[in-house]
Order: C-alpha cells, then sequence, then structure tokens
C-alpha cells in the first residue's frame, strides 16, 4: 500500500512539472502559441491575411487586367516560386521578396500563384485579360453626356449596360462598340432606353381635281334622187379625245327638203367638275417602334374560272383588293427635338375611269356580264427629320392634261367657214393639285376628361322629332360654350338593368 502512494505521488509532480515547463515555453516563444480566429486581431499597416478554403487549398482572387496594363501585388510573405498557367495571356514578374508585377498580355483568362520557401501557397490569382476600354469610356462620356453606359470585355466581345436618355444615343454607342470589336456580332446590346417618348403622327392628304370638257360637233345626212338611183350620204364625226359622247341625248336635229333631204344634227355639251379629297388619318407609336393604321375595305375581283370536268359547271374564282387609307411610320426622337420619320401613307379609292366589263354566255339568249372597278392611288414613301411640332410636305403633285381632237370629213373639214359643216371638236382639260403634309408630335398620356370623341353631343332624335319635323339627330350644347359640371347620382351608363 505504501508503494502505491509513493508511485501515485510521483506521477502528480511530474504531470505538475511538465505542465508548468510548457507554460514557460508558450510565454517565452510566442511563434508557439496557437492562435484563434475569434483571437485574431489586424496589425494596422500590415498586410491582409490570405484566405484558404478549407480543403487546404488557396482560394483565388479575380483580377481583371487590360490588355498592355500592369497591377503591383504585395505579399505577406517572401516568395520563392511563381506558376503561370498561360504566359501568353500575363506573366508575373517578382521585383522584391514580397512584391510582383502582374501584367496582361492578350486577351484570355489564366491564373498564377505564389509560394514560399516551404511550398506553400501565399497567393492565387484568377486572370481575366480583357480589351483596354478606358478611352472608350471617356469618349462615351463625352459624347453622350445625357446618358449612363458602362461598357465591358468578356472575351472577345463587348457588353454595354446602363440607361439611355433615348434611342439614337443607345444606337451611337453600339455602332462606337461595334467598330471597336470588328464587328456588330460581337456587341451584347443590354443598354436600357429610360423615358421612351411617343410620337404622334398626323399626315394631311388633301387633293383637288378640276375637269373641263367641250364637246361640239355637226352629223349630216342626205338622201338624193336622181330618177330611180337614190344617193345616201351620212357624215358622223365622233368624239375621240374623251373617247365617248357625255350625253347621246343632248342633240338638236334639223331637216331640209322632202326629196331631196338633208338633215342635220347638231351635238354640244360642255362640263365642268371639281373632286375634293381630304383624309387626315393620325397615329401614335412609342420611338423606335413601327405603327399601322388602316381604314379601307376590300372589292372582289374576279381571278378565273375552273370547272368541274363530272357536272361541266364552272364558278368563278375571286380575289380581294384592298382599298382605302393606310398609314404605316417608325419614328425616331432624336437629340435637340428633332424625330426621325420613316413614312408610308397611302389614299386609294374605287373608279370607273378603267374599268372593265367581263360577259359569260349562260345560255344561247343570256349572257351575264360583269363589270370590274379600277382603283385610284396616291402613295407616297419617305424618310425625313422634322422637330417637333413642326411640319412638312413630304409629297405634292401638280399636274395638268389637255386632250384635243378634230373630226370630220377629209378635205371639206379644212374650209374656213363651212368645214364646221363637216367636222367635230372634242376638248378635254385634266388639272389635279395634291400635296401630303406630316406634321409630328412629342406627346405625353393625358386624363381622359382632356380627350374628345366625335360622337360628343350626338343623340338620337325622339320620334316625334323625327316623323314630324324630320330630324335625323339632335345636338346638345352650343359650339364655344362650356357647360357648368353635373354631378350624377345613382346607376348610369350604356345599358342599366
Amino acid at each position: 500500500m505504501k508503494c502505491r502512494a509513493d508511485l501515485t505521488t510521483m506521477r502528480t509532480s511530474l504531470v505538475r512539472a511538465l505542465s508548468f515547463s510548457a507554460a514557460v515555453a508558450l510565454v517565452l516563444n510566442p511563434a508557439l502559441t496557437p492562435v484563434l480566429a475569434a483571437d485574431y486581431r489586424p496589425v494596422a499597416g500590415a498586410p491582409a491575411p490570405v484566405p484558404v478554403a478549407a480543403d487546404g487549398q488557396m482560394n483565388a482572387r479575380f483580377l481583371s487586367l487590360g490588355v498592355g496594363k500592369s497591377i503591383v501585388i504585395d505579399l505577406p510573405r517572401d516568395i520563392k516560386d511563381v506558376l503561370v498557367a498561360d504566359p501568353k495571356i500575363a506573366n508575373a514578374v517578382v521585383r522584391s521578396a514580397q512584391r510582383a508585377y502582374i501584367i496582361g498580355a492578350t486577351v484570355g483568362q489564366t491564373n498564377i500563384v505564389f509560394f514560399d520557401s516551404a511550398g506553400q501557397q501565399i497567393a492565387a490569382y484568377d486572370i481575366a485579360v480583357k480589351r483596354d476600354l478606358n478611352g472608350v469610356r471617356a469618349a462615351l462620356k463625352q459624347i453622350l453626356p445625357g446618358s449612363d453606359i458602362q461598357i465591358d470585355g468578356l472575351g472577345e466581345s463587348i457588353v454595354l449596360s446602363g440607361t439611355a436618355a433615348n434611342p439614337m444615343e443607345a444606337q451611337q454607342a453600339n455602332e462606337l462598340a461595334a467598330r471597336l470589336a470588328g464587328g456588330a456580332d460581337k456587341v451584347v446590346n443590354s443598354i436600357v432606353v429610360r423615358g421612351r417618348d411617343q410620337v404622334m403622327l398626323k399626315v394631311t392628304v388633301a387633293e383637288v381635281q378640276r375637269t373641263i370638257v367641250k364637246q361640239l360637233g355637226i352629223d349630216l345626212s342626205a338622201n338624193l334622187n336622181y330618177g330611180t338611183s337614190v344617193v345616201s350620204f351620212t357624215n358622223s364625226n365622233p368624239f375621240t379625245a374623251l373617247g365617248r359622247n357625255l350625253v347621246d341625248g343632248n342633240n338638236l336635229t334639223t331637216k331640209f327638203g322632202a326629196t331631196p333631204s338633208v338633215q342635220a344634227t347638231l351635238r354640244a355639251m360642255e362640263t365642268a367638275g371639281v373632286i375634293r379629297t381630304l383624309a387626315e388619318p393620325n397615329l401614335t407609336a412609342i420611338s423606335g417602334e413601327s405603327a399601322t393604321f388602316i381604314a379601307g375595305g376590300e372589292f372582289p375581283v374576279p381571278a378565273g374560272y375552273s370547272c368541274d370536268p363530272t357536272t361541266h359547271v364552272c364558278t368563278t374564282q375571286i380575289s380581294f383588293k384592298k382599298f382605302g387609307i393606310s398609314l404605316n411610320f417608325t419614328p425616331i426622337v432624336l437629340t435637340e427635338g428633332k424625330i426621325s420619320l420613316r413614312v408610308m401613307t397611302e389614299v386609294s379609292e374605287l373608279s370607273n375611269e378603267n374599268a372593265i366589263t367581263l360577259s359569260q354566255a349562260v345560255t344561247s339568249t343570256s349572257v351575264n356580264s360583269l363589270t370590274v372597278p379600277s382603283i385610284r392611288t396616291r402613295r407616297a414613301e419617305t424618310s425625313l427629320e422634322i422637330p417637333s411640332g413642326g411640319a412638312m410636305a413630304m409629297a405634292g403633285l401638280i399636274q395638268q392634261q389637255t386632250k384635243q381632237a378634230v373630226s370630220g370629213l377629209p378635205g371639206l373639214m379644212q374650209l374656213p367657214i363651212l368645214g364646221t359643216l363637216f367636222r367635230s371638236r372634242d376638248f378635254v382639260n385634266n388639272a389635279t393639285e395634291l400635296v401630303v403634309i406630316v406634321t409630328p408630335y412629342v406627346v405625353r398620356a393625358t386624363t381622359p376628361k382632356d380627350l374628345s370623341r366625335p360622337d360628343d353631343g350626338f343623340s338620337a332624335p325622339a320620334d316625334p322629332q323625327a316623323e314630324l319635323i324630320g330630324n335625323i339627330n339632335r345636338i346638345y350644347g352650343v359650339p364655344g360654350r362650356t357647360e357648368p359640371g353635373r354631378n350624377y347620382r345613382g346607376t348610369y351608363g350604356f345599358i342599366t338593368d
């Protein structure tokens, strides 16, 4: 029992001696003292600690460089070795024990790792060498001061981001980047246009057509009897300038003598006509977007015949042609309040001037005829620049056509006075004046009460007004007078139950 007690006492003394020796060693040599993450306090002026991954590998820091640019790296320990994955893209130059220079050579990606004398990693960098875009950034700031456009490189491509004041400045930035990258396919444009303007285009198509036709002619017919012989004379002079008689029944016929007899028919007509055409389509679109407006219809046109070989029944194939008023435009709001427009407008209508008549025999005694009208079209398409609220005549036409024809009996129609009896004169004068005016406006949304409709103030008449007085509508209010506001109570609207 005494031996066991002495052994226990000796073990306790040995443990206390070893613990005291370890404590003295830790105090005298601070380098052997373990440092916990919670107890770490950075020293002023000392380099930042290098992060280490949980698996013991160094976390690589991302570093972006321009071609031909360099950066200085300060490391916490002395450098013994440097590993460069691809020296053609970037290279590292060690100038002192703890300082290195990284230089970008060509566009690409690589990594660089620094080691100390013990073979431990000091730092690792993922290097991305891009185009040097500092000059382009300065140019964008100078050329487009109202926009906030960022430019960055991604391999061989260029990425544009940020906001532009208008689509024109976004397009200029895209063209500058495409010139630098060597093509538009290498530019990724992510620019957002802030506050995109809306443009309302007002187009006025005004046309006045005047037509004057004068026709004067004399037709002679005579019957001369010489014994048993009868000689008939007929002189009919057509009107060839217009191609037809204005009124076939506007004739004055005089007959002289019984036998022989002479009959004279005077045909005279004069007409004057005026056609006025006015179309004002309005259309609103966002800057840079296209818009189309169509108001019109379609009319059927025979396109051919198809026959059934069994029943021998033929049917007419029909196609439809469009006519009416159409407007298509693409606005782009430029700087200084100017608007660039790509406009196409058209006004078409049915006409009988060049109409054709198709006939089809149904039976041996009946024929079906179909008249196909022609289309009279005024079309204009162009590109122009106009300030907001300004007007410009984008198209115009002044056309005057004069046709005159004289028909008669050769020889006699050249006589000074008597020649009038043997000839007819046809005179046609057509004058057309057309103008197309465009007026763009940069517009903003407004409240519904500030807008007017074509049916404002329109109301159908009551039965007594329609039957007894003959009114076809009632108009409330007097033009130019503002009605006081009214308060409506209860249910009201178009349809109420």
